[in-house]
């Protein structure tokens, strides 16, 4: 809910960090063993980041890549940061996402466990 306090120390987590509140929904995306256990939690997620940094001219990176993978069936969790953007993608689905965005000429430059 929305209400919930923000975890103590998540922002000193190591990997990706990022929480949203919306609405009635606090949303915390983070590394599994750091998410708040008495939450809902959906493991199993690899962080795919796009090279960067990307000008905030640049427009349409994240559409292109969305479909690329939507056209591949996988499934995403889309951010972007200020420097760049990142996907995460379930670890089933990695190798097929990255075979996927390679073939349309996209480049990944990290692809880390969360």
């Amino acid at each position: 809910p929305a209400d919930h306090p923000v975890p103590a120390g998540l922002f000193d987590a190591p990997g990706l960090v990022s929480i949203t509140r919306v609405g009635d929904e606090l949303s915390v995306l983070c590394r599994s063993e750091h998410a708040p256990k008495a939450d809902r939690v959906e493991p199993g997620w690899r962080l795919l980041t796009v090279v960067g940094p990307l000008e905030f001219t640049l427009t349409g990176i994240m559409a292109a890549l969305s479909a690329t993978l939507a056209a591949a069936g996988v499934a995403i969790i889309a951010l972007s940061t200020f420097d760049t953007d990142h996907l995460l993608v379930k670890q089933p689905d990695v190798r097929r996402a990255l075979a996927a965005l390679a073939e349309a000429g996209h480049e990944v430059g990290t692809v880390d466990g969360n």
